[in-house]
């Protein structure tokens, strides 16, 4: 009988680095661009309402997860709430957030390189990091997690630096102007999309769940402890960041080295120092996310929603198809991209639309299985709920205020997002009615209870 289990080898610090990591070098660059949408105090807003929103949802997240520990994460609880269309249609929103998020982290990354060695062309260093860490994932999930806990760490070591050498300086006249909300309300909710990348990719932990050793006790510390290293994170990276000036002038790639050289000078060797750590953050992140695109490919074709071919796994474990068919897409994107700014709005679609999916799944996880095996269980209603709202106020703003307000260039040609959408959307549509649902596996045997997933011998 073909193996399509996963191996359980994960502990939780190293479910935290893949939390964490995946979503650290959103402290590094993308979130400053809503400086532009909504001023300096729009964004502080946007961010303390998306704070709220992920520590509830994170909440809400880890029932879902220790509930049903699958590599598919949100596809397997939709589909389990919502039946098997539901399953598909979270599963391919949950994708379009992993798929588009790498190549938009890895143009950053070879902006950073760039910025560090302007010899080296950032196309050039865009394209050959992306492919080098798919690569390096094909060695199996334990090392790629270790690589992932070493790049976690040192991004934070940086973003330490940064503190302590640009909290001295703020200016609080630079944060409370009064140019500071002169775009209002509005200006806010155009900036929630930006604010969201500062958390965006934190429940990717949840499709190596069937690799952690004990989901039921480590599935919980390790989200719970990522939200709250992440919360500190966004409060002090934005407090430092808006009162040092960075709030002002054109976005940059690289916000915090662009900081700190407004205090210290261009040539500085803080800001240098921060734009060499800054590299660990985009490459824990665009590390992490791969790990994170990859189970889920794998869950969907192993469920039968996408070809099967995807669902085998290597001599050590890997869905190494799972890793390069959609990696391939992101490298073509990151290669060609000189628009981060819509990669970043079709990810963050993707996440929000998902988010959504997964909080309705647990309500309706509660009402029609009120018997289900919940090791961890949030504060229900009032958590989920107040999740809830804020996802959907969220999803209101990424449509309104970006989707339908960006394009991106399609062989040459600007196509508005929100046909880009459309036709992912719809043709996944056509494809799970014309041959997914035919292919689908039983539900009785793609869903296993948490005690199976803890038993070792499980094959």
């Amino acid at each position: 009988m073909e193996n399509n289990h996963l191996q359980k080898s994960l502990k939780p610090i190293h479910l935290w680095a893949i939390a964490v990591g995946m979503v650290i070098s959103g402290q590094y660059f993308g979130w400053n661009y809503g400086f532009e949408k909504g001023g300096t105090m729009g964004l502080i807003i946007a961010a303390i309402i998306i704070t709220i929103f992920y520590t509830t949802f994170i909440f809400s997240y880890a029932e879902l997860s220790t509930s049903i520990p699958h590599a598919g994460g949100p596809s397997a609880y939709a589909r389990r709430a919502m039946g098997a269309y539901g399953g598909f249609m979270t599963g391919l929103a949950c994708l379009l957030e992993f798929v588009f998020a790498p190549p938009a982290i890895a143009v950053a990354t070879g902006a950073y390189i760039n910025f560090l060695i302007p010899a080296i062309h950032p196309v050039y260093a865009t394209v050959g990091v992306f492919v080098l860490f798919i690569l390096i994932n094909l060695i199996g999930v334990k090392g790629a997690a270790l690589i992932e806990l070493v790049a976690t760490i040192l991004a934070l070591i940086g973003l330490a630096i940064y503190y302590a050498a640009g909290l001295p300086h703020i200016d609080a006249k630079v944060i409370f102007n009064e140019s500071s909300f002169s775009h209002g309300w509005t200006g806010v909710m155009a900036a929630i999309p930006f604010a969201i990348w500062f958390f965006l990719a934190i429940e990717g932990g949840a499709m190596a769940a069937e690799e952690v050793r004990d989901p039921k006790k480590d599935i919980p510390k390790g989200f719970i402890s990522g939200i709250l290293t992440l919360v500190a994170c966004t409060i002090l990276t934005l407090l430092v960041t808006a009162g040092l000036g960075v709030g002002e002038g054109k976005p940059a790639d690289y916000p915090l080295p662009q900081a700190l050289a407004n205090i210290y000078g261009e040539g500085s060797l803080l800001p240098i120092t921060v734009a060499i750590i800054g590299l660990f953050g985009t490459i824990a992140s665009l590390h992490g996310i791969i790990i994170g695109y990859s189970r889920q490919t794998f869950a969907l074709a192993r469920a039968g929603y996408l070809p099967r071919f995807l669902s085998k796994l290597s001599k050590r474990g890997v869905p190494h198809w799972g890793l390069i068919v959609p990696g391939s897409i992101g490298v073509i994107c990151a290669g060609s991209a000189n628009f981060a700014n819509a990669l970043i709005t079709l990810s963050v679609f993707g996440a929000i639309t998902m988010y959504c999916l997964s909080l309705i799944s647990l309500f309706l996880l509660r009402k029609n299985e009120p018997r289900l095996d919940r090791p961890f269980k949030v504060m229900f209603p009032i958590i989920p709920a107040i999740s809830l709202v804020l996802g959907l106020f969220s999803f209101y703003c990424v449509l309104r205020y970006s989707i339908l307000t960006t394009n991106m260039p399609v062989f040459g040609i600007e196509v508005p997002l929100i046909f880009v959408i459309l036709i992912v959307f719809g043709l996944g549509t056509i494809y799970y009615l014309a041959i997914g649902r035919k292919k689908l596996r039983p539900i009785s045997e793609e869903f296993v209870t948490i005690e199976d997933v803890t038993d070792e011998k499980i094959s």
